[in-house]
């Protein structure tokens, strides 16, 4: 069961994958198709085609290699000019780049056949933006829909107000250990007589509708006596508790410790009681899923701009047999395996797709922000390109001359060093993902 369990969990994530990708593409093929450039072809996948079938000027189809996707319009580039620097001198290296410049214009000039007036590069340049952003805009939008359906239709992981435990004793967090001794004080909850199963009502007055609100107030007051109301039995109770002053370990939002610079975990003196809260998954408002998207942009946005150094780390890692950090990058074999894993925990089913929502919103945005990395062939390194030719034409108009068209086709050499980098980057990682994979637990 736990076996199949898992392949269900791989399944699902690749479907959504697929999506992600197909989704992705339409977002740039839609404004193509509305600017009137002649899209050939829509395709999932690269390599041999599985599937095809041509509706108007337009294939669409499946290909074998499921690793990505692309729309192939008409005009990319402008067409090849007569200059040539054939007959120059030139080194293999040279000759080997000037071959591959040779082959895109050959291949771009293909596109240009009967449709000159309908080409990317002589639209302006905040159409070609547009048609560049949508795929990755699409990806983002894909991310607040799945993080929207987590937190306002499945619900977010919440302490409630339920009491799940009562300690019985006060312990200092530098003490050591977790068993109490005679010497602890008894715990204030435990003292007032609360029990597990009672229901927070309000705190110092203040009425409280998650465990989070009563424990802001408890901690902000150590020594002071507070009323607290409990629901037991269906009946209201009034104790009168005074939080101890105690020390904890400072937390970051993902509710790890904080270490400071001399290695120690930082510490604080808070008020405590004793008691700890049931959790649930509790519907958020709308707009919860959104706030959700951009934090966790931010955190995707800081792999990304460290992902060199983060790839090399995991390479480390690797060989090394050290853990992985859970925040670092992975490749869609760790994605699968993340997936495979939440599947199969002993868990009730809506956590569990909880946590196959929550990794696809991830990838999406990780998506998003890799397509924006200004390289081609990137969508950001094709919006640099559309800039770039603005510049020129706006800087030529101010000469009163007329700008040629920006030829890409030129950083043909240093869009396949970008695709050898990040294909050995990606090999890394599956190669980590293989043998020395994130665990959830």
């Amino acid at each position: 069961m736990t076996a199949l369990a898992f392949i269900v969990g791989v399944v699902l994530l690749v479907v959504g994958l697929a999506v992600s990708i197909a989704l992705h593409e339409v977002g740039h093929l839609v404004p193509a198709k509305l600017f009137g450039v002649r899209v050939g072809q829509y395709m999932i996948g690269f390599g041999p085609t599985l599937w095809s079938k041509r509706i108007g000027e337009t294939e669409y189809g499946f290909k074998a290699l499921p690793l990505g996707g692309y729309i192939s319009m008409a005009g990319m580039y402008p067409p090849s000019s007569d200059d040539t620097d054939a007959g120059r001198p030139r080194g293999r290296m040279r000759a080997m780049f000037a071959t591959m410049v040779q082959d895109a214009r050959a291949a771009n000039d293909e596109t240009l056949v009967g449709v000159e007036d309908r080409v990317f590069y002589k639209l302006s340049v905040w159409k070609r933006v547009v048609i560049m952003l949508g795929g990755p805009v699409m990806n983002l939008l894909l991310a607040i829909v799945i993080f929207t359906v987590l937190a306002s239709g499945i619900g977010v992981q919440t302490a409630t107000t339920t009491l799940a435990s009562v300690n019985e004793c006060v312990i200092s967090a530098d003490a050591g250990r977790t068993d109490c001794v005679a010497s602890d004080p008894a715990a204030p909850a435990a003292e007032a007589g609360v029990l597990p199963g009672d229901v927070l009502v309000s705190v110092d007055g203040t009425p409280v509708s998650t465990f989070a609100d009563a424990s802001a107030i408890i901690q902000d007051s150590p020594n002071q006596a507070l009323s607290i109301v409990i629901s037991r039995d269906g009946a209201e109770k009034t104790l009168s508790i005074t939080p101890a002053l105690t020390t904890r370990a400072v937390t970051d939002d993902l509710g790890r410790a904080v270490v400071g610079d001399d290695g120690a975990v930082q510490t604080e003196e808070v008020g405590f009681i004793g008691v700890g809260a049931q959790t649930a998954l509790v519907a958020q408002p709308v707009w919860v899923g959104t706030e959700m998207t951009f934090e966790r942009l931010g955190a995707v946005a800081g792999v990304m701009t460290q992902l060199p150094v983060r790839v090399y780390e995991t390479a480390v890692d690797l060989f090394t047999g050290q853990e992985r950090d859970p925040n670092g990058p992975l490749s869609v074999v760790g994605a699968g395996r993340l997936a495979g894993d939440i599947a199969a925990v002993d868990a009730p089913i809506q956590n569990r797709a909880a946590g196959i929502l929550e990794l696809l919103a991830s990838l999406n945005i990780a998506l998003f922000v890799f397509n924006l990395i200004p390289l081609l062939p990137l969508d950001g390194g094709h919006v640099v390109v559309a800039l770039w030719d603005g510049i020129k034409r706006f800087w030529a108009r101010l000469r009163n001359r007329v700008s040629t068209p920006v030829d890409a086709t030129k950083l043909v050499p240093v869009t396949l060093v970008v695709v050898v980098l990040l294909v050995g980057m990606g090999g890394i990682l599956v190669l980590a993902d293989l043998f020395n994979p994130i665990s959830i637990v």
